[in-house]
């Protein structure tokens, strides 16, 4: 530990470099699987999409990531567990490292995988081989593991409802574009609400503004208000071809839904933002706490000010450099997206990754995102879902977790023997 902790700067700079990796793995692949619903539907281009990701990942990652990160770090490794100090900055870097490199694969290969799955599997391996079994918190690891099953169920039932109320009170109407004009400022104050209800109540502790939950239920519902107002006014300023019979609207009730998944792409990101930001810098926190301090206190971490930045432009950079692989899995491999269908999807996956964000509780993005197009292809027949990706999907997801645990293994034998030579 003497050894670390004199070389301190380099070990934190070594797991930073780490950390970055990972976050441009997770923007590779798991940003891409968020934004590939807008590409998919031709809402939006690669590039809009990128530009989306950069501002709002950012936002979601150091306005509201910070409550996750404590569960990464506290939730998987026991607090009591007998790993040497060492051993635990060696196993944090080896996770990192080990997620990374498969997430890196993963891409390459065009599967869309989750970084959840990823980062866990990568502490549980070291975990077990460093302290035995009674290292990781099972209780715990068992809450997660179910959240992977019940989230994308929540997503998948959210999106069936709202695309069938979509389906009931606008396209089966003899107006439909009168409906969804009407309708649609509803379904903007439910997006808002949805993000800023919880980033006032859960995210913005770290920079020191806490409100009382009523505070934020009140603060969120006047934003709320008035985005739907603005979203009623500007719906009414959007132009479109009134020579069509009122029957054949479908093509601008469409037009109107690409308007509102822009709003659904930005809560999107800032969903994943928020929520996987911690699967590269939970473990980066805590090495630079331990290396910092001697010691990994117990409770949240108080982690630095540049953290969680690094990750977030980990994330865009990866999204920018090399997003494209994924992105057509999800946006058209499930399912045939229309942005009508595309914009309840991604209203079902945000709205169940923010609020799981809030509680702590570290999920998979890909997994919720995946539930919520079933479910809206689920609205149409089972027939409207493509089953073989669906099947290699989730034979990606079955892989991901041992792999990271495998990987993670071999990288912490091969750091501690480094370690041991150079000390």
């Amino acid at each position: 530990m003497e050894f670390m902790l004199a070389h301190s700067g380099l070990f934190i700079g070594f797991a930073a470099v780490v950390a970055f990796l990972m976050a441009w793995g997770i923007g590779a692949n798991d940003v891409s699987n968020a934004m590939g619903t807008s590409v998919g539907t031709k809402t939006l281009t690669v590039k809009q999409a990128i530009i989306i990701a950069i501002i709002f990942e950012f936002l979601g990652a150091y306005l509201a990531g910070g409550e996750v990160v404590s569960t990464i770090k506290d939730g998987i490794l026991s607090p009591e567990c007998p790993i040497a100090t060492p051993d635990l900055v060696l196993g944090m870097i080896s996770a990192m490292l080990s997620a990374g490199l498969w997430l890196i694969v993963a891409t390459l290969f065009s599967w869309p995988v989750s970084t959840t799955h990823s980062i866990i599997g990568a502490l549980v391996g070291f975990g077990v081989v460093a302290s035995g079994v009674s290292a990781i918190q099972w209780g715990v690891f068992g809450g997660i593991v179910g959240s992977w099953i019940i989230t994308p169920a929540i997503a998948g039932v959210f999106a069936f409802f709202l695309f069938v109320h979509i389906q009931r009170f606008i396209f089966c109407k003899f107006h439909p574009l009168k409906h969804a004009k009407r309708i649609a400022p509803y379904y903007v104050f439910l997006t808002v609400l949805i993000i800023s209800v919880v980033t006032l109540d859960k995210g913005l502790k770290h920079v020191n503004i806490e409100l009382t939950a009523s505070e934020s239920w009140l603060l969120g519902l006047g934003i709320s208000v008035i985005a739907g107002i603005i979203a009623k006014i500007l719906f009414k300023m959007l132009h479109f071809d009134q020579t069509l019979e009122a029957k054949k609207h479908y093509a601008n009730v469409e037009k109107l839904f690409s308007a509102l998944m822009l709003m659904t792409a930005c809560a999107m990101a800032f969903a994943h933002g928020s929520n996987d930001v911690a699967n590269a810098i939970g473990p980066l926190a805590s090495v630079a706490t331990i290396l910092s301090s001697g010691e990994l206190p117990e409770g949240s971490l108080s982690f630095p000010s540049w953290v969680l930045p690094l990750g977030a432009a980990g994330m865009v950079v990866g999204l920018a450099t090399f997003g494209y692989k994924v992105m057509n899995t999800v946006g058209s491999g499930i399912t045939a997206l229309t942005p009508s269908r595309g914009f309840a999807a991604q209203l079902a996956t945000a709205g169940t990754v923010v609020l799981a964000s809030g509680t702590g509780l570290p999920i998979s993005t890909t997994q919720t995102l995946v539930g919520a197009i079933m479910g809206v292809g689920l609205a149409r027949g089972i027939a409207a879902i493509n089953l073989n990706i669906v099947r290699n999907i989730v034979v990606s997801w079955v892989v991901t977790v041992p792999a990271g645990a495998f990987f993670a293994i071999i990288i912490y034998f091969i750091l501690k023997t480094l370690l041991i030579a150079l000390s």
